[in-house]
């Protein structure tokens, strides 16, 4: 595994254990974020059982063409994302980026989930 890589998983590691003793104590659920070099995609998970209760994808963006790239496509994901997790009954979040810098894509989609309506 290359350094990147690496660095990129203990950073996710220490981010989880944070958000995993608060999420115990106030019973939030969890915003989780991975993105690959194409797409981006995110969960919704339950604080105690870890069930997923919303999710979304760039993956279902493919049928409707996205102009502006990849960011654009980001904000999309984060507002269907947003209307889903309001469906499921999801009021507040804790963003867990796995690791990635909150910049770009992942800055772009948790503010569009924002902007939906999910307190992050």
């Amino acid at each position: 595994m290359n350094i990147r890589k690496q660095s990129r998983l203990r950073r996710a590691a220490k981010t989880r254990a944070k958000i995993k003793q608060l999420g115990a104590e106030k019973g939030t659920a969890r915003l989780v974020v991975n993105r690959s070099s194409r797409h981006i995609y995110v969960q919704v998970v339950a604080p105690k059982d870890g069930k997923v209760l919303a999710q979304a994808s760039s993956l279902e963006l493919r049928a409707e063409s996205v102009d502006g790239g990849k960011i654009a496509a980001a904000k999309k994901v984060g507002a269907l994302l947003g209307d889903r997790a309001k469906q499921a009954g999801v009021k507040a979040v804790a963003c867990d980026r796995s690791g990635f810098k909150y910049h770009g894509r992942v800055a772009a989609l948790v503010d569009a989930a924002r902007e939906a309506g999910v307190e992050v």
